[in-house]
């Protein structure tokens, strides 16, 4: 009886999440991540940036195990290995996007690491309005980014591989959304992740000396992880790939806005553009019905 009421009360939870129209759960997404970003900095002097990241795997797989406690089948045949891929692929973008913000500026980084979904958005685009919604979302993410050429070419390297493992992740989150049990799923395939790439918590003794710094990597975990992967859940149960990718780039305008109210940061001229030019081509996109886009072969 415990059961059938917890499954009621997903069960409601998820329609009122489903009303909420996407761009505002990407907002909510995105200060999430931003707040998880900050803490992963301090976390920087007692760790590698891959070992923040490997942290942050192991916080986000801790909780959303307690959480959902994924039921054997999840654990057998071809859910587990959609799910530990899934979870292999997004463990390695947060690795290889921590490792490139610390050899190059975050703009720069950041403006890089779009080419994934935005390769995304042009594969699975199928009419003219889907093609001006992404010149106005490059154009704004360009401008945003203040893209700088500058730093190591390893700084790049690992950006560029950032955006590939982003590519990867957005096309694998469909599926695992698709499957009908994406939220397990994610904590099926973070768990994985976090065994293959265990490796990686070499470089954070320090941490584990420290219950407050112990803390914060789980934290990371929670709010750079298990919020804004669940809200792309329910975003991708309901929209295709192309509108998925167009969408991410409200993280950028939100990280702008969160500069400016949390931090006093008043955006140049060119980045103020941008803001508008990414904005206009979300709402372009956006102002289109739900509709199923078919997946590039």
């Amino acid at each position: 009886m415990l059961r059938h009421h917890d499954d009621v009360d997903i069960s409601a939870a998820k329609r009122r999440i489903d009303t909420v129209p996407a761009p505002a759960l990407f907002v909510l997404s995105g200060i999430s991540i931003y707040v998880g970003a900050a803490i992963a900095v301090w976390l920087f002097d007692a760790s590698t940036p891959a070992g923040v990241a490997w942290l942050r795997c192991l916080g986000a797989a801790v909780i959303l195990l307690a959480w959902r406690r994924p039921g054997r089948q999840a654990w057998r045949g071809k859910p587990l290995v959609l799910a530990g891929t899934f979870g292999i692929v997004t463990a390695l973008m947060n690795v290889v996007y921590y490792e490139a913000i610390a050899r190059l500026p975050l703009g720069t980084a950041t403006a890089i690491e779009f080419v994934g979904p935005v390769l995304v958005a042009a594969l699975g685009s199928r009419t003219k309005r889907d093609f001006a919604a992404l010149v106005l979302v490059v154009a704004g993410v360009l401008a945003i980014a203040d893209v700088q050429w500058s730093g190591s070419p390893a700084g790049v390297a690992f950006a560029l591989a950032a955006a590939a493992a982003w590519a990867a992740y957005i096309v694998l989150g469909k599926k695992v959304a698709l499957g009908g049990n994406g939220i397990d799923s994610l904590a099926v395939g973070f768990t994985v992740a976090t065994v293959v790439l265990s490796p990686l918590a070499l470089g954070t003794g320090q941490v584990w000396g420290s219950p407050d710094l112990l803390l914060l990597g789980i934290g990371v975990g929670l709010l750079s992880t298990v919020v804004p992967y669940g809200l792309d859940q329910v975003v991708l149960r309901r929209v295709g790939q192309a509108r998925f990718a167009v969408l991410l780039a409200l993280l950028p305008v939100t990280a702008t806005i969160v500069g400016l109210v949390v931090l006093g940061q008043v955006p140049a001229v060119p980045e103020a553009i941008g803001i508008l030019a990414v904005v206009c081509g979300v709402l372009l996109r956006s102002g289109d019905t739900d509709r199923s886009v078919r997946e590039p072969p």
